[in-house]
């Protein structure tokens, strides 16, 4: 149990009368790297969603970095998580610097205003831009950022605090070709460090997992398809039945791909 970061047993969430999510188990250990694939609507979202401690289950129990859901204060719990998402983009102030965007994660908050950092921060917000590859937006004001610098700089500020967990909400959605490439070589370098945080990537595309990401859940209409190691659980026959397609998948290397059988 030590070794859990995630951990969700029997869980459903319901909202106005829908399921989301139904009848998930689900464990995640502190060395892993998972990638959560689905179509629209599948339920990835509100998963990560509950191991972010954002929402609380309907039913069954969740467990994130040894705290259970609904009996432990979730603002203590948020700061150990590091989250990247199109809704916390859509938070941040424009008009906010980018290294201030990075920086004031130490203090949980979107708009910096009278916290005060030392050197040691701005510094290490500094060095996670680089690692990123984006060091020379530091002085841009956050809204004058493509979509692609943007998520770039979120998941700079998700490892701000060195979080015990980094869930990344469809990273690569809305990025070029050549932006999509680089940053799943960038994330593929942060799965690969034996010193990185247990991670979780939603995706809908198989080409967007990164090398280094080690097992996968597929999910459709809030149901579980398959889960397990990556090379086992990403096959033709899973990936066929969570999309509702014919599916045909092909590998070169460590790089996956998947298109409609002709």
């Amino acid at each position: 149990m030590d070794d859990l970061v995630i951990r969700m047993d029997g869980v459903g969430v319901t909202r106005g009368g829908n399921a989301l999510v139904s009848d998930i188990d689900w464990s995640v250990e502190v060395d892993e790297r998972w990638v959560v694939l689905g179509p629209n609507g599948a339920g990835k979202t509100t998963l990560l969603k509950l191991a972010g401690s954002e929402i609380h289950p309907s039913r069954g129990t969740v467990d994130v970095l040894g705290e259970r859901l609904g009996r432990t204060n979730v603002f203590e719990l948020r700061p150990r998580i590091g989250l990247c998402s199109g809704a916390l983009i859509a938070r941040v102030p424009g008009d906010e610097l980018v290294r201030d965007v990075v920086v004031s994660a130490g203090y949980s908050v979107l708009g910096r205003w009278r916290e005060e950092y030392d050197e040691l921060d701005t510094d290490r917000a500094e060095e996670l831009l680089d690692l990123l590859g984006v060091p020379h937006l530091a002085d841009r004001t956050f809204g004058t950022l493509s979509e692609g610098e943007r998520k770039r700089v979120l998941i700079s500020r998700a490892l701000m605090t060195d979080p015990e967990l980094l869930l990344l909400d469809e990273p690569a959605a809305g990025l070029d070709l050549g932006g999509r490439e680089d940053l799943v070589a960038r994330l593929s370098g942060l799965a690969m460090d034996p010193d990185a945080p247990a991670s979780v990537l939603v995706t809908h595309h198989v080409e967007e997992i990164p090398p280094g990401f080690t097992h996968a859940l597929l999910v459709r209409d809030g149901s579980a398809v398959a889960q397990g190691l990556l090379d086992d659980v990403l096959t033709e026959d899973n990936l066929s039945k969570t999309f509702d397609q014919d599916l045909e998948l092909t590998r070169n290397g460590d790089r996956f791909f998947a298109r409609r059988r002709a």
